[in-house]
């Protein structure tokens, strides 16, 4: 699986970004649309620059020390860093950082969660903090 899992990151530094931004564009039409990204795997880094329909400004989020676990037989998706150029959006961070939600078992995908995890696997335990930067939430 290891070969299969250096394909997969090879295939996501290789992609066109402006293939990827046309595509996710023609979907989100009427939504928004997607300016720029950037993801690395191996930093476990995302970033994305959106504009919203009928908006005038951009919203841009970076997501960092991202992963899924496995736990007592399920898969979780864990979030440990985020933060964007709106407030609002920093302060909902503050619900989900931090936190392992559940992946919804899918059928037609379950097979492919074994991948999915190998790809994003947290190697050592999360800290249990949350970190938000940039305009830091108000409570």
């Amino acid at each position: 699986m290891r070969f299969l899992i250096a394909v997969i990151k090879l295939g996501v530094k290789w992609t066109p970004k402006s293939i990827v931004l046309k595509v996710a564009n023609i979907k989100l039409k009427g939504i928004a649309e997607i300016k720029d990204y950037a993801v690395d795997l191996d930093a476990r880094t995302v970033y994305a620059n959106t504009l919203l329909s009928g908006e005038t400004e951009a919203i841009e989020v970076w997501a960092e020390q991202f992963g899924i676990i496995l736990d007592n037989g399920s898969y979780k998706f864990v979030l440990q860093q985020a933060h964007s150029n709106k407030a609002w959006l920093n302060n909902s961070f503050a619900f989900v950082l931090g936190k392992a939600f559940p992946i919804p078992v899918v059928p037609k995908l379950a097979r492919f969660m074994p991948l999915a995890y190998e790809l994003l696997k947290v190697e050592q335990a999360l800290p249990g903090q949350k970190k938000i930067a940039a305009g830091d939430a108000v409570e």
